[in-house]
């Protein structure tokens, strides 16, 4: 069978896609199609790639518009999936592309040392004794350890998308929990810190990062984590941690939302700038003023399973 790959192709500023015929074999993953069309069609078809075992993340591509690791999926699986034999393979989005399938890493780089991306050992460690710790504080961090860089959930996020200038990537926030929860480092603020500073509390939550991680990581779960620790640490608030707050003492004093102050909560005297939106809120039925909200008939339970909650984290 022939399979139809879509290139999306860069170079010198010029982009263009180039059509590719190659013939399905059994077991053929999609650098393997690549790199039959670099070698056989197409000499001047640039990607890359390294390890071919989904350990070095280096050849993290989109096919048909999601991220995934060329060395590990299956064209023949691919065009089940689409049920097509024509895919389209572009380099990762939100990256800037130096040619073809390469994507620039550096300004990535640049962002993760804000979070300082490095055990800083207690006191107590030496060369010969090291830092113990038990089993259960191994396991909070160590399977934030198998992210492998590829890129993946950079490409798909949303927020990234949006706007990446005071937003940090996926993988740097799951970086920074690792560290934060590491019982050996003497400074989890030092990689907390950086973390709020740099737009926290600005994810949209929409779970991208989580679903396309070739590695089953999720760093959706760890920015909540994140967002938890600068509660536990009591760290200066903002915008978000107000506004999650402001949520948790609503829900936890009457089980409901008083949407009216809300945004003064969250806020301030800031809140007054949307007056109009509040307007148009107001005469659809959204908001009302003047009304009273009282506890629901079942708000012990709502304590209950909150304090339940709040004692698992």
């Amino acid at each position: 069978m022939q399979i139809i790959l879509h290139v999306q192709r860069f170079l010198n500023g010029k982009q263009w896609i180039q059509d590719y015929s190659v013939e399905l074999e059994t077991g053929m993953t999609v650098l393997a199609a690549l790199m039959k069309i670099k070698e056989t069609i197409d000499p001047t078809l640039t990607f890359t790639a390294s390890c071919r075992s989904s350990i070095c993340g280096a050849c993290g591509v989109r096919v048909n518009g999601n991220a995934l690791l060329a060395c590990e999926v299956l064209v023949e699986d691919l065009a089940k999936r689409y049920n097509t034999q024509v895919l389209t393979v572009e380099p990762l989005a939100n990256f800037t592309v130096l040619r073809d399938l390469i994507v620039d890493w550096k300004p990535k780089y640049e962002k993760l040392k804000k979070i300082k991306p490095a055990l800083q050992p207690k006191d107590e460690f030496s060369i010969t004794t090291g830092c113990k710790q038990s089993r259960d504080d191994f396991k909070k961090y160590n399977k934030n350890s198998e992210c492998i860089l590829c890129g993946a959930c950079v490409s798909e996020c949303n927020k990234s998308t949006a706007d990446s200038s005071d937003f940090l990537d996926p993988f740097i926030f799951a970086r920074a929990q690792k560290f934060v929860a590491d019982s050996r480092d003497k400074d989890p603020v030092a990689h907390l810190d950086p973390a709020v500073k740099e737009g926290l509390w600005k994810c949209m939550n929409c779970q991208e990062c989580a679903t396309k991680c070739p590695k089953g990581l999720n760093p959706a779960e760890d920015i909540e984590k994140l967002r938890i620790a600068t509660f536990k640490r009591k760290l200066p608030s903002n915008a978000g941690s107000d506004h999650a707050q402001a949520f948790y003492d609503d829900v936890h004093d009457t089980g409901r939302l008083n949407e009216m102050k809300l945004g003064l909560k969250t806020e301030g005297l800031k809140s007054a700038l949307r007056i109009p939106v509040a307007y148009r809120l107001m005469r659809v039925g959204k908001l009302a003023p003047l009304e009273q909200t009282e506890a629901i008939p079942e708000i012990e339970k709502v304590r209950t399973i909150m304090a339940a909650a709040k004692e698992e984290k």
